[in-house]
């Protein structure tokens, strides 16, 4: 069986390619609030406070933290983000039958900062590419 995708994975991959586009650029936005969360946090020994006696934002140690901790929030969000940017990865990768190696690249978008706003622009293009050349053999 020639590798590629199939004809009739067309609407399935379009559909899938504009959930990843979204997914990428929350998942990216996410992860640069992680890495900011992050610096604060190992480097500056303070959380995100949301909503605390210190006002509506306010930079606290861990353990003073009175309302929410928007750093544990950030945190979980960016995670279940990274879970649907990585479905959207593995289905296109499925579908177009890319290699191994193309998927793991891709998944590093949801980990590497700017890595997805880079992606985000490359995997449509590229999925299009596979699209058309179907279209082109099937014609």
């Amino acid at each position: 069986m020639p590798l590629g995708p199939r004809p009739d994975d067309i609407p399935r991959i379009r559909r899938t390619v504009s959930v990843y586009k979204v997914s990428s650029i929350i998942t990216g936005s996410f992860l640069l609030l992680l890495v900011l969360m992050m610096v604060l946090r190992y480097g500056f020994g303070v959380d995100i406070e949301l909503l605390g006696p210190y006002g509506f934002l306010a930079l606290t140690p861990k353990e003073l933290i009175a309302g929410i901790n928007l750093s544990t929030v950030i945190l979980i969000v960016h995670g279940w983000l990274y879970v649907l940017y990585l479905a959207c990865d593995f289905l296109l990768w499925r579908y177009i039958r890319w290699s191994f190696a193309r998927f793991l690249f891709i998944a590093l978008g949801g980990i590497i900062p700017l890595l997805s706003f880079f992606l985000e622009r490359q995997v449509p293009r590229q999925a299009e590419a596979a699209i058309a050349s179907i279209e082109k053999v099937s014609a």
